[in-house]
């Protein structure tokens, strides 16, 4: 795959909102305040204020924005504004050819799993699973982000808080998102591919047994068992008592020890991942290892 080029001072960062819509002006502000920290020039798509039910403005009004941009060759980097629901809906309109044309980098995360892993597929191009811009950065999420975009460091590391499922090390691409998005996709063109990848996951508002849902159909298709290793982030937001509905109780750890144990490739649970402040900026694609002895995860290109 080709790697995104590093976004420089000075670079003229695109914003947009391929998804979910903002829920307040402040949102905005803080976006471009969050691109000039990072001494870029922000440019707003035309419709990133819009809203049209549970959308930033219409389909056609959301792939014009990304399109435009991604057309425009004064443009250097795509910043989406945040996820929510909408990115899937314009895959097959997306002009991948302008992105292989002119690669930029393209950073977002939780919905907007969708364009990347159409990225992925379509451009055969890197990109960032990091915050959305209009996100608050805390320091730990900010010199991640900063090591991502501007290829100068590994933006991962050690990862102190999280568990060895299945020890070992792996050595891969960095594949994944949030989960729900990568089932939605699975068995579609823009299903990405797991052959040999340290799979990277996480998600919210999901039950457990939802959870293990998804991760047994991710096993069932042979996807799971075809990674070189699985990182596991965080899984917020879990109504775990819904699983008690079931005639049970059983905890996200659970779930996600069995799915690992049953493939057995090295795993860790807990990667800071996911809708946290605290969060990695994962460049999705470029080779990485994983020491799940050491919880330690490094992307080998930075």
């Amino acid at each position: 795959m080709r790697s995104y080029p590093a976004i420089t001072p000075g670079a003229r960062v695109a914003l947009v909102a391929p998804a979910g819509p903002l829920k307040m002006p402040a949102d905005l502000d803080r976006a471009i305040a969050n691109v000039r920290a990072f001494g870029w020039e922000p440019v707003v798509g035309e419709h990133a204020t819009s809203r049209h039910l549970y959308f930033a403005g219409t389909d056609d009004d959301r792939l014009a924005d990304l399109n435009d941009v991604l057309r425009d060759d004064d443009v250097d980097a795509v910043w989406c504004l945040r996820g929510g629901y909408g990115a899937m809906r314009l895959l097959e309109g997306v002009d991948y050819d302008a992105l292989c044309r002119r690669p930029k980098a393209v950073i977002g995360y939780s919905d907007i799993s969708a364009l990347h892993c159409a990225i992925a597929v379509r451009s055969n191009l890197t990109s960032i699973h990091g915050p959305t811009a209009r996100t608050k950065l805390t320091p730990f999420s900010e010199r991640s982000l900063r090591a991502a975009v501007t290829r100068s460091d590994n933006p991962c590391g050690a990862a102190a808080a999280a568990q060895t499922v299945v020890g070992g090390r792996a050595r891969g691409r960095l594949v994944g998102g949030n989960l729900a998005l990568l089932m939605a996709l699975h068995g579609t063109p823009f299903q990405p591919t797991y052959d040999g990848a340290i799979l990277v996951l996480e998600d919210v508002n999901e039950a457990p047994y939802r959870v293990e849902r998804m991760l047994l159909q991710l096993r069932l298709s042979g996807a799971l068992q075809r990674c070189a290793g699985i990182a596991f982030g965080s899984f917020t937001n879990t109504a775990e008592t819904d699983d008690k509905t079931l005639g049970g109780d059983r905890s996200m750890n659970d779930v996600l020890r069995e799915a690992a144990e049953r493939v057995g490739v090295p795993t860790v649970c807990g990667i800071p991942m996911g809708h946290i402040a605290d969060q990695w900026s994962l460049p999705l694609g470029e080779e990485a290892e994983l020491d799940a002895d050491e919880k330690r995860l490094t992307v080998l290109a930075a």
